[in-house]
């Protein structure tokens, strides 16, 4: 799983059946410090997420199965919506 913050969506009225019925965010993959990582991306989201709120989301076969339509051409999904995150720096540090 991976974090990242929703920035947008995306409208699609033709595309592939398999996708009807779902709705489209793009989002931004972060770092544990909340700082944008890589190019967006486009998930599928199946929680209910809205612009600018930190989601955790998931890529590959997992996230067909977060969307429930595993013959989708689905590469990645939204699967939660963070409410809180807390690092313990001192753990992340070798000693």
């Amino acid at each position: 799983m991976h974090l990242g913050r929703v920035v947008g969506t995306v409208v699609a009225t033709r595309k592939d059946e398999r996708l009807t019925g779902c709705k489209l965010m793009i989002t931004q993959p972060l770092n544990i410090d909340e700082k944008p990582i890589g190019e967006a991306l486009i998930t599928v989201d199946t929680v209910g997420a809205g612009i600018g709120e930190i989601v955790i989301y998931t890529r590959g076969a997992a996230a067909r199965h977060a969307a429930d339509k595993l013959q989708s051409p689905i590469d990645a999904a939204i699967v939660g919506i963070v409410d809180n995150i807390d690092v313990y720096r001192d753990l992340l540090e070798e000693k």
